[in-house]
């Protein structure tokens, strides 16, 4: 009779002990721990517990605010200070954001306020309106003296005054200041307009762009090309125009129309526009026909749109109530939602130049100062504080991946009336691209076939 036996290496059954012969190699070196992965994503985990406990983006209100809705704000691209807002009874106000109180009220206009924008020095700014005016003012008052019953007391008193004035036939949606020289575009009926401060006429006028009469709600300077500039019209177009020649260069129309465009101002040639379909679109100027990302998230039209000063990420405000940051390089949802219980319908949102704050206006007409990044500490840091708080951020972004990491870092407090609006809009998206895939299956060869969401988006492209 054969009997068989297993037979096993010694080396793999029996235990590590001080018995045991087998030699084992290890790293002396103490940066170097057995468990050092281990470890490093248990501190991952805590990091972002507390990136989300310490997330309080609100740091408070400018003042007490407007008597009407805020529709536009503006500050200087060369300074800090101060912020201009204006409202829709026509009022405009000044900000020292340091402070967060109101500088100086100046009823600047008879209806509401569409539009303003600094000039090159920070030292004055324009506004315009649905009165058919530009006014410029000066960030610093005017002193006139006022004389009592008696001469020898004369009281000084600040009074703000428009330094010049421009009139138009129509109303003026929109304005823009050069980048780098005296001069400003406004957007009026259906015309963009070129002035100069020291003219009361306009230098150019575009009357009727690609043969079109609606409006142009919206125009933009380019950053970098002195004779380039972008508009928006009410015919959901978006064109560029040579200021040089006075021709039009290129006009796309999208699905629906937009309400914003700003110009990156670190890769000048991508633009990033505010759509009235919930959705945010980034454009490359050299190429019309589709635009490069698409940022989702909101539930109703987005408004406004402001880049930082970096060129990485920029702002929207929507008509949800909710303002968000998105990162240019990655598309799809928002790095950041901001939203408080008062906060209505958000028509303007700035990024300040040091890019570490948000301004926001809203239609509850209050002014709303927010932290670019929610959970950072304010005030002066330690060197220690400083390269604790870059480890617990490399350690996030290093593990940003693994399951529990991403699940804590990425959840935010979303309000219930938006949660079940996005949920509704997932439940359409599905039920429509079923429905097509449907057709391209079962309908006529050619008939039907599948197109990017991305193409979908440009229904005509114009030269």
């Amino acid at each position: 009779m054969k009997v068989k036996t297993l037979q096993r290496a010694p080396g793999a059954v029996e235990r590590e002990c001080s018995g045991d012969l087998r030699r084992q190699s290890r790293n002396l070196n103490p940066q170097y721990h057995v468990m050092q992965r281990a470890r490093e994503y248990t501190r991952a985990v805590t990091a972002a517990k507390m990136d989300r406990m310490f997330a309080k983006p609100l740091v408070g209100n400018l003042g007490h605010g407007h008597r009407d809705a805020v529709t536009c704000t503006a500050v200087s691209r060369r300074a800090l200070l101060p912020l201009a807002s204006g409202a829709a009874d026509g009022v405009v106000q000044l900000w020292d954001l340091q402070s967060r109180t109101s500088v100086a009220t100046i009823n600047a206009h008879n209806r509401v306020v569409t539009g303003m924008s600094f000039d090159v020095s920070g030292q004055a700014f324009y506004s315009c309106s649905d009165d058919g005016k530009v006014h410029r003012w000066s960030i610093h008052p005017q002193v006139e003296n006022q004389d009592d019953e008696d001469d020898n007391n004369a009281v000084t008193e600040p009074t703000y005054g428009p330094l010049a004035t421009w009139r138009c036939n129509g109303v003026f949606k929109s304005i823009d200041h050069h980048w780098h020289d005296d001069r400003f575009a406004t957007a009026s009926d259906s015309a963009v307009q070129i002035w100069s401060p020291t003219r009361s006429n306009a230098l150019q006028t575009h009357d009727s762009l690609w043969g079109s009469d609606d409006t142009v709600t919206v125009v933009r300077f380019h950053p970098a090309e002195r004779d380039l500039l972008a508009h928006v019209s009410a015919d959901r177009g978006i064109g560029l125009h040579d200021t040089r020649t006075g021709a039009a260069l290129k006009k796309t129309t999208l699905r629906m129309r937009s309400n914003d465009l700003q110009w990156n101002p670190m890769e000048p040639m991508n633009f990033v526009v505010a759509n009235e379909d919930y959705n945010a679109y980034l454009f490359d100027m050299r190429k019309l026909s589709e635009p490069k990302t698409i940022y989702k998230g909101h539930v109703s039209a987005v408004m406004s749109v402001s880049w930082s000063p970096t060129g990485r990420e920029f702002a929207t405000g929507s008509y949800d109530r909710t303002v968000r940051i998105f990162k240019a390089s990655q598309g799809g949802a928002a790095r950041d939602v901001y939203h408080t219980k008062r906060m209505q319908r958000v028509f303007c949102v700035n990024y300040t130049m040091d890019h570490k704050f948000l301004v926001s206006g809203s239609d509850d007409t209050n002014l709303r100062l927010w932290k670019a990044h929610a959970s950072e500490q304010l005030g002066q840091l330690t060197p220690r504080e400083e390269s604790a708080m870059q480890y617990r951020q490399a350690l996030v972004r290093k593990y940003q991946h693994l399951p529990e990491v991403r699940k804590i870092s990425k959840a935010r407090k979303i309000p219930k009336a938006i949660k079940n609006q996005t949920k509704q809009a997932i439940i359409q998206k599905e039920s429509k691209d079923r429905k097509h895939a449907n057709r391209v299956k079962y309908g006529k060869d050619g008939e039907h076939e599948f197109v990017g969401e991305r193409k979908k988006t440009v229904v005509k492209e114009l030269d």
